[in-house]
């Protein structure tokens, strides 16, 4: 038969006799010890949490009085509270309705929200706005602005951060309340809060519509079907000028007429490259001999025969009056044509075919294009590249600088790689890439907005146009029967035209004239042009 053991020394609520094992056993004073709590501490028990779980204890087990004499006496000298080891959820912060949605938005796979960041029709930004005026009035979640699919609302992205959890273990101070303005006049017969109201008031932006048709088709017979030629250029001077076969023909675009510069056909060559120079005044053609001629287009005469190159001369740039060349023979040439042909600088880098070739916009750079997988940068004086970049798989054609940050350079790779990457040449770190899914062929940037175009290859042959830095595919244009090999832009910076084997050029309407304003303008960024 079990017998109470003695009392122990208290007066108000219960203490611990030690025991072995660290056991502790908690009895009332004068009381049996039936009823009494049996706590086993283990030996590695933190000393501090000990003391502030007795604490609680005997709080919670203190008459009345006691507890009412202990609250006065902890009113007149303060105490600091500290938190306890449990975080319990609150429900005085939290709107279940809204953290449920957003639970579930959150929880969408990426697929589905990459369709929603292409949505580009007026449909699809309807629903949209639809969309905020269902959570304004059965979730109160008070969007006052339609947020644009392609860039991120902030004050959207802030309030949907915010939600990621159901659960909220802290109390913010400033809440919101559902609806408590009170713009909408008292008269007023529309159920919407004044939230919807503001939201269906707020300004819209007008959808960009870029028509999938080209408004343009010229045939263009003998167009090879070589993804190392560069055959199509445009001018300056609204003049395309086109290598097909053994010849050279100057398109206007203001006039539609078509003339014929030079026919190498005499010579047994053919054209393999045309690059205008910047004013428009000049064309360079490159052939299948290795040779550079110059022509007036103006005058539809030849001005000069540069030689040099011992194979086919695939890539040309201008750079002012000087002419830059790459060949098979993995050898560029840099000439200035008003001095004697002598005068040339030879840049040995690639050991392969050299099929790309672009100088940056502030004219200080060259980026080289190779059959090697190297995309690598010169600069104006040295004879070596200042950098190398080889994390494509496979040959980079398709180079561009952007207009609108310094430094910035584009660069895409053949079937094997098919992805776009971007560099900070000011530091010579890779910035973003994009698996496109087909061959790159080649790109271009927007005059006025930052944008770009790219032609593809195997397999899809379609031509895509690219948000930078968000990489949102703003549309994408099919039409080409084959490789879209050739590319160039307008002199205005609207339209562009695409060549390919299918022996077509077609001219598509992709880029507008509206300049972009969120360009930073910025000393402290590394993308701003600094003297």
């Amino acid at each position: 038969m079990w017998s109470p053991e003695p009392p122990c020394q208290s007066t108000w609520g219960y203490t611990a006799d030690f025991l072995t094992g660290r056991e502790r056993r908690f009895k009332g004073g004068g009381e049996s010890s039936r009823g009494g709590l049996l706590l086993v501490i283990p030996e590695e028990m933190d000393q501090e949490y000990e003391r502030r779980l007795l604490r609680q204890i005997n709080h919670q087990n203190l008459p009345a009085e006691a507890r009412l004499t202990k609250c006065l006496s902890a009113t007149c000298s303060p105490v600091s509270v500290k938190s306890g080891d449990r975080f319990i959820p609150t429900r005085a912060g939290s709107n279940w309705s809204i953290n449920f949605h957003y639970a579930n938005e959150n929880c969408r796979s990426p697929s589905q929200n990459h369709k929603a960041k292409d949505a580009t029709s007026d449909s699809s930004k309807d629903a949209v706005a639809y969309a905020a005026l269902l959570r304004n009035e059965l979730l109160g979640a008070g969007i006052e602005t339609v947020p644009d699919p392609h860039t991120e609302d902030r004050r959207h992205a802030v309030l949907s951060q915010d939600s990621h959890s159901l659960f909220r273990y802290t109390v913010h101070t400033k809440r919101v309340p559902f609806d408590n303005d009170s713009e909408v006049s008292p008269y007023s017969l529309s159920p919407l809060s004044n939230k919807s109201h503001k939201l269906l008031r707020s300004p819209r932006k007008p959808a960009r519509k870029i028509s999938k048709i080209p408004f343009k088709v010229l045939d263009a017979p003998e167009l090879q079907d070589d993804f190392y030629l560069n055959l199509v250029d445009w001018s300056a001077g609204n003049l395309l000028s086109v290598g097909l076969g053994a010849c050279v023909y100057l398109w206007s675009a203001c006039t539609s007429q078509v003339t014929r510069l030079c026919d190498l056909s005499v010579d047994g060559d053919s054209v393999t490259s045309v690059c205008w120079n910047e004013r428009g005044s000049l064309v360079a053609v490159g052939t299948h001999k290795g040779y550079v001629q110059v022509w007036d287009a103006a005058g539809g005469r030849k001005l000069t025969s540069l030689e040099g190159h011992s194979a086919r001369v695939g890539a040309l740039a201008w750079n002012g009056e000087q002419l830059s060349s790459g060949s098979r023979d993995r050898v560029i040439l840099q000439r200035d044509v008003r001095t004697p042909p002598s005068a040339e600088r030879r840049l040995q880098g690639h050991r392969q075919e050299v099929c790309g070739l672009k100088w940056s916009p502030d004219h200080q750079h060259l980026a080289s294009g190779g059959n090697d997988n190297k995309l690598l940068v010169w600069n104006s004086s040295s004879l070596l590249p200042v950098q190398q970049y080889s994390d494509h798989l496979a040959a980079v054609k398709a180079i561009a600088w952007s207009p609108h940050q310094h430094g910035l350079l584009a660069s895409g790779g053949g079937t094997a790689d098919r992805c776009l990457r971007f560099w900070n040449t000011l530091t010579g770190q890779a910035l973003q890439s994009t698996d496109t899914g087909s061959q790159v062929c080649n790109l271009a940037w927007s005059k006025h907005a930052n944008e770009l175009v790219s032609t593809h290859g195997y397999s899809q042959n379609q031509i895509l146009v690219w948000k930078y830095p968000s990489l949102t595919q703003v549309a994408k244009l099919t039409g080409h029967s084959y490789r879209v090999l050739y590319l160039a832009v307008s002199p205005d910076g609207e339209a562009i035209v695409t060549g390919a084997g299918d022996e077509t050029l077609r001219f598509w309407n992709v880029f507008s004239k509206t300049r972009c304003t969120k360009e930073s303008k910025s000393v402290l960024n590394l993308f701003t042009r600094i003297r």
